[in-house]
């Protein structure tokens, strides 16, 4: 196997032996030193006392530099080819902070290990058949997740859901290729040549199976990056108000004086099955003041943008108002909030789904993040544990390049236009693009990808 750009083999049995911090630098009680490579065990000797132990046994141990004690510490170690990377690893648990990880880090270079880059550890787990590529993936997700449901998703692909799916995928492609195949090749077996109407009927079952996946991008764009929930309405209705009371402190400036908001004020809240871009926005008015002009235009991009619009008012007019002008900046779903309701606004006769809300006394609060939830589940689709989420802008490529390629096979058997072995092309390219997804084939350009923006110590 050809090196990386990093320089690493990355492969059991390779020549190098890696070190990094696995745990975020800085102060705190316990700092993970990682080592992996085939001379991980002979340069752990040199400065673990006692040496050796256990495979997979924590003990606890003195870490010794040059001529000094660097740290006590706990010290655990996995031999290959039962370990994450599938070649010798040794994990130390110093104290935290600054100093002592990175003293025990340079006595272990000093010694024949080298600094790892970002992702180098996953990296080679992927390369030594340890993980796919998803699976590599999904663990960069879960290290950057940023809500539950991030973190559902990367647990589902850490577990093999969307490998699994791609590899049955794929395996639906070179049964569809064989058929192919064996019509070109024995056209005279068994019953005679195989019909072309079930050719295309596993074609087409094929393609629906991609579209499902691919169905799925919308939730995965919610899910990875969040949905953008933007309340809007008229000057001093509440919305400030009710941003800080949905984000649970007092984010934006509330004042009896309209036009207070000026621009718009962004949050991310993790509450429900979704997570949350809560985006407070300028009062929605004719204004001759330059500069919330300014936010007003502003708040009317973000209200084109958003996956769901709160259009709030504190009367039955000025609910009506914001609903009609948020009609015409985007075609997200709106759900009218009548504010203010402990003032005796709780019934809307010309919204009657519009849920009345009270940030003084709490009231509807509940319902609101509840009518949130659902109404963005029913728009832009659930998360089901029966159907993998694409989060990634590679998987997504992949899978669409795979459904064009079965397209054009489709359209080409349909038609009869090209000789089935010429048609068939189509399906073998569709079967390389799954595999790229999952590595049954990689490259090194599809490697660096992946892994370039891993953090030091995965």
């Amino acid at each position: 196997m050809t090196a990386g750009i990093d320089g690493s083999r990355g492969i059991l049995g390779g020549d190098d032996t890696i070190v990094a911090l696995g745990t975020a630098p800085g102060r705190g009680a316990i700092a993970v030193v990682r080592m992996t490579g085939n001379r991980a065990a002979e340069i752990a000797s040199l400065h673990l006392q006692p040496w050796p132990i256990s495979a997979r046994e924590m003990i606890r141990c003195r870490v010794q530099g040059d001529d000094s004690i660097l740290d006590e510490a706990l010290a655990a170690f996995y031999p290959a080819p039962n370990s994450f990377t599938g070649e010798d690893v040794v994990e130390i648990f110093t104290h935290g902070g600054h100093v002592v990880p990175a003293s025990v880090i340079t006595a272990f270079t000093k010694s024949g290990a080298r600094q790892a880059f970002p992702g180098e550890f996953t990296r080679r787990a992927v390369l030594n058949g340890k993980l796919d590529i998803v699976q590599a993936e999904a663990i960069g997700d879960l290290v950057d997740a940023r809500s539950t449901a991030m973190q559902r998703a990367a647990l589902y692909h850490l577990e093999g859901g969307l490998s699994s799916r791609i590899a049955s995928l794929r395996n639906d492609v070179i049964q569809l290729e064989s058929l192919i195949a064996y019509d070109v090749d024995f056209p005279e077996e068994d019953d005679g040549p195989i019909s072309r109407e079930r050719i295309l009927d596993s074609a087409r079952a094929l393609l629906a199976s991609l579209d499902l996946l691919l169905s799925t991008i919308p939730v995965g764009q919610i899910v990875r990056e969040g949905a953008i929930v933007v309340i809007a309405g008229e000057p001093n209705v509440g919305k400030s108000s009710l941003f800080n009371a949905l984000l649970g402190e007092g984010r934006a400036i509330v004042t009896e004086i309209p036009g207070t908001t000026r621009d718009a004020i962004e949050a991310v809240v993790d509450a429900g099955q979704w997570p949350i871009r809560l985006i407070d926005t300028a009062g929605l008015r004719e204004s001759t003041d330059i500069v919330e002009k300014l936010g007003i235009e502003i708040s009317e991009r973000h209200i084109g943008a958003a996956h769901l619009v709160l259009a709030c008012g504190d009367t039955e007019d000025a609910l009506e108002r914001t609903m009609n002008v948020v009609s015409t900046l985007t075609r997200a779903p709106a759900l009218p909030v009548l504010t203010k309701s402990d003032q005796g606004n709780r019934v809307s006769k010309t919204f009657p789904a519009a849920i009345p809300i009270s940030v003084v006394t709490g009231q509807g609060l509940g319902q609101l993040k509840r009518g949130i939830d659902a109404t963005i589940g029913r728009t832009y689709g659930q998360i089901s544990p029966e159907i993998p989420v694409l989060t990634r802008a590679r998987q997504i490529q992949a899978i669409s390049q795979a459904r064009a390629e079965v397209e054009g096979f489709s359209q080409s058997w349909e038609t009869g236009q090209l000789p089935a072995p010429i048609a068939a092309v189509h399906l073998r390219s569709a079967a390389v693009a799954l595999e790229e997804i999952i590595g049954a084939i990689s490259t090194d350009d599809v490697l660096e990808r992946v892994f370039s923006s891993f953090c030091v110590g995965k």
